[in-house]
């Protein structure tokens, strides 16, 4: 097994400690704030975990719009007795929103595919030479798929109030697209890891394996990305 270089485990801790003290910072904020959608509560710190400081200044600049006390105050009526003006987002920032929701399904669902994998070593098709590719494709995207169905049918039931058999039909036709584009952004900065850049395999238990997922999982946020505005455009999802 290939042990990363010092340089490489160094910067590896420096992302992840940033990582965890963005999502820490989120989380802790929003014990004092939370969300209006109770499901936002998660996406923001998960989000984090891998896009840190970018995550963080997306929560302070348009998470906060969307808080409990936020989203109460705008129904109190104005001056004149109108109901106060909604502080809409910018449509760039709705479908960044809409990816990070999609994005953070996988990411938990990416973290305890690899963690399992890690535990009981498991392998598909011979692939233990490549550090189990195969095997994390198949359980990383199946735990993805069903932690990003159900973070999206706890959106969209509440919004459209639907019932369950609709919410699960329309969680469906709203993750799966999305989802699939991230995982196909993330499943290919891992074989391009794996096979190319670090064909000896990185270990799981490294600082040098978790960096590497992040990088992929901010590369997936980008391939679903324009996945995440079309369905945006088309109603599939709700703009949050």
């Amino acid at each position: 097994m290939f042990h990363p270089p010092d340089w490489l485990q160094l910067l590896s801790w420096m992302a992840l400690l940033l990582g965890f003290a963005c999502a820490l910072l989120v989380a802790l904020d929003e014990l004092k704030n939370p969300q209006h959608m109770w499901i936002m509560n998660i996406v923001w710190p998960v989000n984090a975990l891998y896009f840190g400081p970018v995550a963080l200044w997306g929560y302070y600049r348009f998470g906060r719009l969307s808080t409990h006390h936020a989203m109460m105050q705008e129904k109190q009526p104005g001056e004149h007795g109108k109901p106060m003006p909604e502080k809409q987002k910018p449509f760039w920032a709705m479908a960044a929103v809409a990816t990070s929701h999609c994005a953070a399904g996988c990411t938990l669902g990416d973290i305890i595919a690899e963690s399992i994998i890690f535990a009981a070593a498991l392998s598909f098709f011979g692939s233990v030479a490549h550090h189990a590719l195969y095997a994390k494709f198949i359980l990383d995207f199946a735990l993805a798929y069903a932690l990003g169905i159900i973070f999206q049918y706890f959106t969209i039931v509440p919004m459209r109030k639907l019932g369950p058999a609709a919410g699960l039909w329309a969680a469906l036709k709203a993750d799966t697209l999305s989802l699939t584009a991230f995982e196909i952004g993330l499943f290919g900065w891992m074989a391009l890891t794996s096979l190319v850049l670090f064909p000896h395999g990185l270990p799981t238990d490294s600082a040098a394996f978790w960096f590497m997922m992040q990088i992929g999982m901010i590369v997936g946020f980008f391939t679903s990305y324009p996945v995440n505005w079309w369905l945006l455009k088309i109603g599939w999802k709700e703009k949050m």
